[in-house]
């Protein structure tokens, strides 16, 4: 038998009878001395390649000219893809949807391919009318450009008269913030807030329970104009927006669908906006009942886009959504109603006992103390406020005190959303008399 070293490298038994199990290690190439150096060609004139005629060419060497490494066989380049495939591929090209491979065997081939050229051209055009869909936040003036290039085309036949327009334009806005809310989006919170004479009072109800009121309040002006009263059976005798608002969200505020007034209130307004606009003239003669006192009908107009303007920001706030103020001439004639119904107001107020009694009696027509009310900003103006009767009439040289206001904050004190105390107002004259008008603005707002 062989010792224990004497296998000579050969694979060493795992015991008798039995083949081994793991082979003996190899001798290294060291073990024979350092290896030789390995040989660099020398570079010399790059040969022409010439295949060889016993291998086929697309198996011929790819060894490098230079050095003579060898890189593989050359594979055969792809085949150009077929006349079905690119043609699929047309309307990811037009989207611009392609891989830079696939564009240019597209283009490529739109060059030799008449029919697919002519199918990428109205793929591309299809594109060209694909954009998101448009924000509500549209340019103000865009409505102005659009009707101004309309009618000087061919004036309407039928206009709206100038004192529905706010009316229409605020109503249009409103019903565009709506139709983009959800149904949990018509049951948040609102708050609405207003001035009942001596302090600011608020009242919570949802999106929906806003639009009913609209709706509701619309309705005196819809029976007025011998349209059916969206309160039916169950509207007070009392005229009032109050009463009326009281009445509908008792009867029919509580419904499944929060967004059930939504489309019986748009209907209502466009149906106000139709008959004034076919009755003309014949109805600037009608007045409108609120509760205490009448309100001409085209002031009853102002006062609607007014109040659907103040409730459309609450509407806003409530869903966290910016919105804008009416056109600057809308708003003006808001202002000016607003700015106009100060007399009357101011009077009420001494009946009830909440102002003080006027300085002096004037006859009707007579210039009285006068009050210069300064609106500043998008819709303001001057007016002269008279002071000591309804019937005066205000004259510069009357004027005992100034109000500076801007526009928007004149508007919110107005709409009760502030109160006389907050107003931020330049104030010259009679302290008196610039508080009790102060205060009769913000007495023009109500539920």
């Amino acid at each position: 038998m062989r010792g224990p070293d004497e296998w000579d490298g050969r694979e060493r038994p795992g015991g008798p009878g039995e083949r081994p199990r793991i082979p003996a290690p190899r001798p290294a190439a060291e073990d024979h001395g350092p290896l030789p150096p390995v040989p660099h060609p020398t570079p010399g004139p790059v040969p022409d390649h010439v295949p060889s005629h016993d291998v086929p060419a697309e198996y011929e060497s790819d060894d490098d000219p230079v050095t003579g490494a060898d890189t593989g066989p050359r594979r055969p380049p792809p085949a150009a893809p077929s006349h079905k495939v690119l043609k699929s591929l047309l309307g990811a090209w037009a989207l611009s949807a392609c891989s830079p491979e696939e564009t240019t065997a597209v283009e490529e081939h739109l060059t030799d391919c008449a029919a697919c050229a002519e199918e990428a051209l109205r793929l591309r055009d299809a594109v060209a009318l694909l954009h998101p869909a448009d924000s509500l936040d549209l340019d103000p003036l865009l409505r102005s450009r659009v009707l101004a290039g309309c009618l000087g085309r061919r004036p309407a036949r039928i206009p709206v008269p100038e004192w529905a327009i706010p009316f229409d334009a605020e109503a249009a806005k409103l019903d565009a913030l709506l139709r983009d809310m959800g149904e949990a989006e018509w049951r948040a919170p609102v708050r609405l807030r207003w001035f009942d004479g001596r302090e600011p009072v608020a009242r919570d109800s949802t999106v929906g329970g806003v639009i009913g009121h609209l709706m509701a309040v619309d309705g005196m002006v819809a029976a007025a104009l011998g349209l059916p009263d969206p309160l039916g059976a169950d509207a007070p005798e009392q005229p009032g927006p109050r009463r009326r608002t009281e009445v509908y969200w008792r009867t029919l505020g509580e419904q499944p669908d929060p967004r059930a007034p939504h489309d019986p209130w748009r209907e209502q307004g466009q149906a106000l906006i139709r008959t004034v606009s076919f009755a003309g003239t014949g109805v600037t003669e009608l007045s409108v009942p609120y509760g205490k006192f009448d309100l001409a009908l085209h002031d009853a107009f102002l006062d609607r886009a007014f109040e659907t303007w103040v409730h459309a920001g609450d509407i806003a706030e409530a869903v966290d959504y910016p919105y804008k103020p009416p056109a600057s001439g809308h708003l003006h004639l808001l202002v000016d109603l607003a700015a106009r119904l100060l007399p009357t107001t101011l009077a009420q107020r001494r009946q009830a006992g909440l102002a003080a009694p006027p300085r002096q009696l004037v006859a009707a027509g007579a210039p009285g103390r006068t009050l210069h009310l300064e609106v500043e900003g998008n819709g303001g103006g001057d007016w002269y406020i008279a002071l000591d009767s309804p019937a005066a009439v205000g004259s510069p040289e009357s004027t005992v005190a100034h109000i500076a206001l801007d526009s928007d904050e004149f508007c919110q004190l107005a709409a009760g959303h502030i109160s006389p105390e907050e107003a931020a107002a330049g104030q010259n004259g009679e302290r008196e008399a610039i508080r009790e008008v102060l205060f009769a603005t913000a007495a023009l707002s109500r539920l």
